[in-house]
């Protein structure tokens, strides 16, 4: 006996975030969450990393999440998860800065992880999962 049930699923695009750059979509809904892949600081117009300064960075990162929420139909107080990967754990206090803007109400459960290295050489990733 099988317990298997087809899952059907949406992929969320939007150019108005950076085109992924494997294989993956931006988002994918699946029943009434949507899952968000982990975006980067680049810019959706030129698919450049912004200037490697931390502030500058998560605030594209934030950006590039907000054109994804956005394209699905939600924001970020619809956000319940976050999980922030940065390069250097001394630049918490300034990625914190950033993203608390953007929650300034409704704040999701959060995990932040140090990790060697990032795609493009970028300095942080963040990935949410939000309610639909």
């Amino acid at each position: 006996m099988t317990c298997v049930q087809a899952v059907q699923l949406e992929i969320v695009s939007t150019d108005k975030a950076p085109a992924a750059i494997g294989p993956y979509s931006q988002a994918v809904k699946c029943g009434n969450l949507l899952f968000c892949s982990g975006q980067i600081p680049l810019d959706p117009a030129t698919g450049e990393l912004v200037e490697s300064n931390i502030t500058l960075q998560a605030e594209r990162v934030m950006e590039n999440i907000s054109a994804v929420l956005s394209a699905a139909g939600v924001g970020f107080n619809d956000v319940i998860k976050t999980t922030i990967y940065l390069v250097d754990m001394a630049d918490f206090t300034a990625v914190n800065a950033v993203y608390g803007n953007c929650f300034p109400h409704n704040k999701p459960a959060r995990s932040t992880v140090a990790v060697t290295s990032l795609p493009r050489g970028s300095l942080l990733e963040i990935e949410v999962i939000a309610n639909i």
